[in-house]
């Protein structure tokens, strides 16, 4: 089963992840992270990856975060606050959001890509 690359077309960071999975034909299933967020089992999923860390899956240089005032209000939430605001909004969700069976990692680093994906 393909690993799912949740990505939006206007992030460069998305452009240079998508070119990097095309050069080294990698088996992704590309989908749109504005219109279709990760759902709340994912991004539980994706926090055990990252040991708990829910500021690791926010998009923190992102307008809506800052509009937000998420810097602030991030510790006063709960988690289940947080999760729920991730999945009902994508412009918050840290991107390129890549998940699969085994693991998941945000943002694009090509070393831990090449780890995640097995090349």
């Amino acid at each position: 089963m393909p690993s799912k690359v949740y990505e939006y077309s206007g992030c460069s960071t998305c452009k240079k992840a998508l070119k990097w999975l095309k050069q080294k034909k990698a088996d992704h299933k590309l989908i749109p992270i504005r219109e279709t967020p990760p759902n709340k089992t994912e991004l539980r999923r994706m926090l055990k990856f990252y040991g708990g860390n829910i500021r690791k899956l926010f998009n923190t240089s992102g307008a809506d975060y800052k509009k937000l005032n998420l810097k602030d209000n991030l510790p006063k939430l709960s988690e289940a606050q947080l999760i729920d605001m991730l999945h009902t909004n994508g412009n918050l969700v840290k991107r390129p959001f890549v998940i699969n069976k085994v693991g998941g990692r945000v943002g694009f680093k090509e070393d831990e890509w090449a780890e995640f994906f097995g090349l």
